[in-house]
């Protein structure tokens, strides 16, 4: 049976909407077609004109069409005074349509950060919140209990963006009916399940303690220079962004973008430590044998780590 998708763009820069237009072996308008999925609505693809579009809509809500995918991108606002007037569609508040067709929807995906925890728009005037969490918080806009037609809670993808290959793999997944298991935020561990860090082409540069001070120098970002490799879970060394590279495979720390609470409220480019032990430490390591174990790899850091030079 042919499947129906509705693309919701709520508040966001519409990132994640860019990325997945750089799918590839298959890319997107391929990848509907194996799937055979009907795509209803992308405001970056349909060409509908604002009649057809509303009568669509219209038609899903009155149970005339059915909705098999929800995806919504960007963040539900709420804002002013929980009006939702700041974000409208054809004058009536966005987050009043996202909950109708949620009701409807036999799936529903939250793509990217924004949609899946706040994001950006979680703080200030917006009132900003994900679909089912808001930060850490279970709950969000669609509340703690929420579930889809099909019995499953909010699936959330996060990342700003979303790489391309998490979303198309969640579809083909879901398509199969091939069961995703869900992390504690919501995440497929088949692509959150693993930290950042690992895969990270500078890991022997992080279990020397060999550390980058200044940018450009080969070492770990993770000391100095911000990086949340070793703390945020992401496919970001596992999906490589075209297929090439990845932030800190080019020297940029990671930010964190697929956890909870992105965006940080303190400097990207620095981490916050103390005596040179930074504050956040990966799960479960204790502090002390932390501070004992770092201390004596450094000592015993390779000739050829200190002075940064490549293994041939």
């Amino acid at each position: 049976m042919r499947r129906t998708l509705y693309w919701l763009q709520c508040g966001g820069c519409g990132a994640d909407s860019m990325a997945l237009l750089s799918l590839e072996a298959p890319d997107l308008a391929e990848l509907l077609r194996l799937l055979d999925i009907d795509l209803l609505w992308h405001p970056s693809l349909s060409n509908d004109s604002p009649k057809r579009h509303r009568e669509r809509l219209d038609a899903i809500l009155g149970g005339d069409q059915r909705l098999d995918v929800l995806c919504v991108e960007g963040a539900i606002i709420r804002g002013p005074g929980g009006t939702g007037m700041y974000n409208t569609f054809d004058g009536r508040p966005k987050k009043d349509l996202a909950a109708a067709l949620a009701k409807r929807a036999h799936l529903v995906i939250a793509v990217g950060t924004c949609a899946s925890f706040g994001g950006v728009g979680s703080d200030g005037d917006t009132e900003g919140t994900g679909l089912q969490f808001r930060g850490r918080t279970r709950g969000g806009f669609l509340g703690a209990d929420f579930r889809s037609l099909s019995g499953q809670p909010v699936i959330n993808l996060p990342g700003c963006p979303c790489h391309y290959d998490v979303v198309g793999g969640v579809l083909a997944a879901q398509d199969l009916g091939t069961p995703l298991p869900l992390d504690d935020y919501q995440a497929p561990l088949e692509w959150y399940g693993l930290l950042v860090h690992q895969g990270c082409v500078r890991n022997e540069y992080h279990e020397y303690r060999v550390e980058e001070r200044e940018f450009g120098e080969k070492g770990c970002l993770y000391f100095f220079r911000g990086c949340h490799g070793p703390t945020a879970y992401g496919p970001c060394n596992k999906l490589l962004w075209n297929r090439r590279n990845s932030k800190t495979r080019v020297g940029v720390p990671c930010h964190g973008c697929t956890e909870p609470d992105f965006p940080q409220p303190y400097p990207f480019f620095r981490t916050r430590s103390i005596a040179d032990v930074p504050l956040d430490l990966p799960n479960g390591v204790d502090r002390a044998h932390y501070i004992a174990y770092k201390t004596m790899a450094a000592a015993a850091a390779p000739e050829r780590l200190r002075e940064r030079k490549t293994r041939v």
